[in-house]
């Protein structure tokens, strides 16, 4: 039996990717909605918020030289994209999705409307939440983290590509040591680094938990889902 009713959960535009540089992998996008999928087929209410790092990499360099505000706007677009993307794979596994975007584009998706999106949850559709919370200078998780307070999401699920929140970088330190369980003020004041401060220091405001895990292991989006105890557990 899941331990979650309801779970925001954050994947990077990256991680849909795949092997590719940029861009969409179309069987990672597939193998990550199926994970999705058997989750929400426990019964467990599943919002997501995707990066999108994977589109918005590909035209960086160019937006290096632009306005901060426009580069941010692109990149909220990129997340339109792979939600659209992740919104078709998750319906062709039976599983109703809806995507609501921060920013209007009515023939596209439903603009995001918080009792709407709960509504949704509530009749058993995933929502995912797209082009961040339509303001600059604003990261994916702080949308992520907004997004999973205002539905009453249970924890704010952040999938990586490392298997927790680690005293030091592990790509860098072998002897790193990963964490099992560390508190909002110590990964804020030493800087670890797993999510933006804001989006730390707003869950811990609010006493939201956040689960760090890695997304690369098959299993263990529903691991979390359950309760098992993967990654490591900020609160």
């Amino acid at each position: 039996m899941a331990r979650f009713q309801r779970i925001l959960l954050k994947i990077s535009g990256e991680a849909l990717a795949g092997p590719l540089s940029f861009g969409l992998d179309a069987e990672r996008v597939k193998s990550l909605a199926s994970e999705v999928a058997d989750v929400a087929r426990t019964g467990v209410q599943v919002g997501l918020v995707l990066g999108g790092g994977n589109i918005f990499r590909g035209v960086a360099a160019a937006a290096n030289k632009m306005d901060r505000v426009t580069g941010d706007h692109m990149g909220m677009l990129a997340t339109v994209i792979n939600a659209l993307a992740f919104q078709d794979a998750l319906e062709h596994l039976g599983i109703p999705t809806r995507v609501m975007t921060a920013i209007e584009m009515h023939q596209v998706a439903e603009p995001y409307i918080r009792r709407r999106a709960i509504r949704h949850l509530e009749k058993g559709r995933a929502v995912i939440f797209a082009a961040g919370t339509s303001n600059p200078y604003f990261s994916t998780d702080t949308a992520a983290t907004l997004r999973g307070l205002e539905i009453h999401a249970q924890i704010i699920a952040k999938a990586t590509s490392v298997d927790g929140v680690y005293d030091k970088d592990p790509k860098k330190h072998p002897t790193a040591i990963r964490y099992t369980e560390v508190s909002y003020t110590e990964v804020l004041s030493k800087a670890l680094g797993v999510m933006d401060a804001s989006a730390v220091a707003m869950c811990r405001d609010n006493r939201m938990p956040i689960m760090v895990f890695d997304l690369n292991v098959t299993g263990n989006i529903m691991r979390m889902a359950m309760g098992e105890s993967i990654g490591t557990m900020i609160r």
